[in-house]
């Protein structure tokens, strides 16, 4: 929210006498670095929290939509394009108390991406970066707000739909390697897979995967087959964490 915004919204509180209840928008964007499952966090340049860390996000507007309103933050607050992004409602947090301001309802956004950039900070953004999901799982005052607990739901969401979608997909840039692949897997699920197995499990899925025909050289062994999405947005049969 900009200083405008919180001015205006104060100027209304006050005329009318009453607290306004406000709907905001919080990003939690993971991507893969270094064989890491890492989380794009702002340091906040504005109260509440100023200098805390916390999840890109903002007001919605009266005239957009919820994704419009997300698609905008993450924009205006890291220059990251939404476009590019595997982007899904994560879950709606309003517990009182949440924000220092009043009342004020957040829709959580969930948003996956293959090795995105270095983020920029913007309007209320002093600092975009890149922080591992480790360092704050477990934390529940890590982060401005309620950030923390978005983003846990944010982690165990993101790994149990690894189990029945093809999202894992959305990490990879395309055309990628089978072992690229099972990487995804291994960083999130945090948990090594037997190579032979996921080979087989992921070339079966039906419309999980598509050869592209060609092959990238290796430093050692043989050359790897490329592969891209599939057409199919369902894991048949799924991947389950407990099925090794």
């Amino acid at each position: 929210m900009t200083f405008k915004d919180a001015a205006a919204d104060e100027r209304l509180k006050r005329s009318v006498g009453v607290e306004l209840s406000l709907v905001t928008v919080d990003l939690a964007i993971f991507t893969i670095r270094d064989d890491r499952l890492m989380v794009l966090l702002v340091e906040r340049g504005a109260e509440p929290f100023l200098g805390r860390s916390a999840l890109p996000g903002g007001r919605v507007r009266s005239d957009e939509t919820l994704d419009e309103g997300a698609h905008r933050e993450l924009l205006e607050e890291t220059a990251i394009d939404g476009a590019l992004l595997h982007l899904e409602q994560l879950g709606a947090y309003g517990d009182p108390g949440r924000d220092p301001r009043g009342r004020v309802v957040t829709i959580a956004y969930l948003a996956l991406g293959p090795d995105l950039p270095a983020p920029v900070g913007g309007t209320d953004a002093a600092h975009a970066y890149w922080a591992p999901v480790s360092d704050l799982l477990g934390e529940p005052g890590s982060l401005a707000f309620d950030h923390a607990r978005i983003v846990e739901d944010a982690v165990e969401r993101t790994r149990r739909t690894l189990e029945y979608t093809t999202v894992a997909t959305a990490f990879c840039p395309e055309p990628f390697t089978l072992p690229e692949l099972r990487n995804v897997y291994e960083v999130v699920w945090g948990r090594s897979l037997d190579p032979s197995n996921f080979r087989r499990r992921a070339t079966k899925a039906k419309g999980f995967l598509e050869p592209t025909g060609d092959q990238r050289l290796q430093a050692t062994g043989r050359p790897a087959a490329l592969y891209r999405k599939g057409t199919a947005a369902l894991l048949n049969p799924p991947f389950l964490r407990s099925g090794g």
